[in-house]
């Protein structure tokens, strides 16, 4: 079980990046959450990793914060939740947020996100309080949207943005228009998060 990561950021491209460690390239894919809150291209980082070994791949999930993980792993093991809602979930809610989903029985919030019905939805508020009875959310409440300063995204890197959407769920003209009013001028990462954010604001 590869549980760590320790190396220098090699490519980002949502939801995947590259992980170099000494020499050797691990592919990884993360939550938009963490994503954005990823260093530039080229600087040290450190991933917590969950592994999934399938009959035909290897794949390797990546979470700046071990609470992220946590989470991520307990999601996974509720009825009809796998990797790919699980990060979606991520994607479109921290730990608090969701937490909080779950202490407020706010199912309908859940709902807002690709790919959680009303029955699935249901199923995580009651399942996961009693998976996390002890955790507690923060005070204010707020997600984290902070932009990825210094870098503007390019025509490809709308491209990306759309693709990462489609990724986690959304179909095609979903995604586009999530980033139909959103300012183009920031990066990536921030024009996922910003869409995701709106989406469970509406």
């Amino acid at each position: 079980m590869i549980g760590r990561l320790r190396g220098h950021l090699l490519e980002k491209h949502p939801p995947w990046l590259v992980v170099d460690v000494d020499g050797v390239g691990y592919e990884v894919e993360a939550s938009m959450t963490t994503l954005v809150a990823l260093p530039v291209v080229g600087d040290p980082v450190s991933l917590y990793t969950h592994l999934t070994v399938r009959d035909d791949a290897h794949l390797l999930y990546g979470f700046l914060r071990e609470q992220e993980r946590a989470l991520f792993r307990a999601l996974i093991k509720v009825n009809g939740v796998g990797p790919k809602l699980a990060l979606a979930i991520l994607s479109g809610m921290d730990e608090d947020a969701f937490m909080r989903c779950v202490r407020d029985d706010d199912s309908k919030a859940l709902t807002r996100l690709p790919g959680v019905g009303k029955k699935t939805a249901e199923r995580l508020v009651i399942e996961m309080r009693d998976r996390f009875p002890h955790w507690q959310v923060s005070n204010d409440g707020s997600l984290p949207l902070e932009a990825t300063a210094g870098v503007h995204a390019t025509r490809d890197g709308l491209a990306d943005a759309e693709a990462a959407l489609i990724s986690l769920g959304y179909k095609p003209t979903e995604a586009a228009k999530m980033l139909a009013d959103l300012d183009r001028h920031q990066s990536t990462e921030a024009l996922i998060k910003a869409a995701l954010s709106n989406r469970m604001a509406g």
